[in-house]
């Protein structure tokens, strides 16, 4: 009964729409069934290492769980030593919530998708880590080095009380509340495993423990839908956002206006057609929100500052609007991939929903420079005009271009748009 009152204070202290979501328990509250041992270690390692070297990493670190671990009163409890505690799921967007207590020189934190980490640790002078930020308080992305890295606010109780820790992930972008307040207000989780890429779009909670004891209760998760994730997505900084798609008619746009439809809101290429599709308005520097499905197998683009002449890809820039999953699509050029700037820039693969599943993208053009945000996760980041050689080996001479109209290059396949929003920058 203490367990379940302290489950129902601890979502009761969210605010009321959040209250009412549906939040699971993460662990059983008996033992250490859906979890397992893994110590500090590197996923893309993890990954390679042949089976045999995967499975004695696995059953040395369970042992270290079994000696270091226990389970008292609904409580998980950790020693300070031993391999983290590590769900057996994989988690992608999802809303987590959590009680923890610990005590002086402890330090510890929860790793989002197999990355460190929302930080846990002693915050007063005496724990000796002011130097390194530890008197900014827990809650911060801590090992983040480009990014926000400390919390927003010193929101720890005094040792002996249970912290409320609130966590959401969308795509990279993580919020934080340590005891109702804000710590992390929708901030890039830095990948620490290999800054080059981003964060994954999946992967394993953690519970980090080093240092002195800590106990955690009332873990419980939430899974963002896609349609949630993508409504949260598309509410940031909206201001200044104007559509150019009234959801019932191509009024506005030009070109191969016979060989799309509007269905039920979206505008859709029609099945064995293509063709550019494009506005009548152009645009130099600006930023495009909309959200696009594929079909199995699906190929479009999207047009960048056309003319509309030729091919988008050489006349202008095309960014990849693609079904990376398709096996047709297998052994495709990097650049050709989805979110790709075509023949220039490959895109960082692994961040689009299922297929049949909507995608929320933004694109930002400014001057040379594109940058292409998938599900709330930066997948191209780069200057066009700097490439000494396309890596297509072709010409690209609309990579120069300074103003042209945005619009979608279909390739026969019935891939939708929807809620389509352009910002001139």
């Amino acid at each position: 009964m203490r367990a379940l009152a302290s489950v129902f204070v601890t979502l009761s202290l969210l605010p009321a729409q959040r209250a009412a979501d549906r939040f699971v328990p993460l662990w059983n509250g008996k033992d250490l069934a859906g979890w397992h041992g893994q110590r500090h270690f590197s996923p893309y390692d993890l990954a390679t290492m042949p089976p045999e070297a995967r499975a004695k990493l696995r059953a040395e670190d369970d042992a270290t769980v079994a000696q270091h671990w226990r389970v008292e009163n609904g409580e998980l409890i950790n020693d300070g030593q031993g391999a983290y505690l590590t769900t057996d799921r994989a988690f992608g967007d999802a809303e987590f919530v959590l009680d923890y207590k610990t005590v002086a020189l402890a330090d510890s934190g929860i790793y989002l998708r197999g990355t460190p980490q929302v930080q846990i640790w002693d915050t007063t002078e005496a724990g000796g880590k002011w130097k390194i930020g530890a008197d900014k308080g827990s809650g911060g992305l801590w090992n983040n080095e480009k990014h926000a890295n400390r919390p927003l606010v010193l929101a720890d109780k005094p040792f002996g009380e249970w912290n409320a820790l609130r966590i959401k992930q969308l795509g990279e972008l993580t919020w934080v509340w340590l005891n109702d307040q804000l710590t992390v207000d929708g901030a890039v989780m830095e990948n620490f495993w290999n800054r080059k890429i981003p964060l994954p779009a999946n992967g394993s909670l953690q519970l980090q423990t080093h240092g002195g004891e800590i106990r955690f209760r009332n873990l419980m998760v939430r899974e963002i839908a896609a349609d949630e994730a993508n409504a949260e997505l598309a509410a940031r900084a909206a201001d200044g956002f104007e559509s150019i798609f009234d959801g019932k008619t191509l009024s506005g746009w030009q070109g191969a206006v016979d060989d799309y439809e509007v269905v039920e809101g979206a505008i859709r290429c029609k099945a064995g057609r293509g063709g550019n599709l494009f506005t009548a308005a152009t645009y130099g520097d600006f930023a495009v929100r909309l959200q696009f499905k594929l079909p199995p197998g699906g190929n479009n683009g999207l047009a960048i500052r056309y003319g509309g002449k030729g091919d988008p890809s050489a006349e202008a820039i095309e960014l990849q609007v693609l079904d990376d999953s398709a096996a047709k699509y297998s052994a495709l050029k990097d650049y050709q991939y989805h979110g790709s700037v075509y023949g220039l820039v490959p895109a960082h693969r692994g961040h689009l929903r299922p297929v049949g599943q909507w995608n929320f993208e933004e694109v930002i053009v400014q001057g040379s420079k594109i940058k292409v945000v998938l599900n709330g996760t930066v997948i191209v980041d780069a200057d066009v005009a700097t490439i000494d050689k396309p890596m297509s080996g072709g010409e690209h001479p609309g990579r120069f271009r300074k103003e042209g109209a945005f619009g979608f290059c279909g390739h026969s396949d019935p891939v939708e748009f929807k809620d389509i929003k352009i910002r001139r920058l």
